[in-house]
């Protein structure tokens, strides 16, 4: 499954392509234990697991109508995100013909 992309939509309309074993990168692991901590490991979260140029297209699909990107729906897309990813790969991994 590497290097594939998995194709992600969510509630609110936003659409990207998250790299499918992104969930099991031990840096994002990391940086979701450590937001209890440290809410600036929120911004790596989002780095890590998006990428430069899905973060900013998510920055800009969030923007209210004062050019504000309100971090409270940034947090609910990216939880969104990753239950998304985990419930696309637990799809790739069953669909998989099973080793002989």
């Amino acid at each position: 499954m590497e290097n594939e992309k998995v194709h992600i939509k969510t509630e609110s309309g936003f659409e990207c392509e998250v790299d499918a074993d992104a969930i099991n990168d031990q840096e994002l692991l990391e940086a979701l234990i450590e937001l209890d901590n440290n809410p600036l490991y929120y911004i790596k979260t989002i780095k890590l697991l998006l990428g430069e140029q899905e973060k900013q297209r998510l920055y800009d699909h969030l923007r209210n109508e004062n050019g504000r990107v309100p971090a409270t729906k940034v947090m609910e897309t990216i939880g969104e995100i990753i239950k998304l990813l985990g419930e696309k790969n637990k799809e790739l991994k069953n669909s998989l013909p099973s080793p002989t």
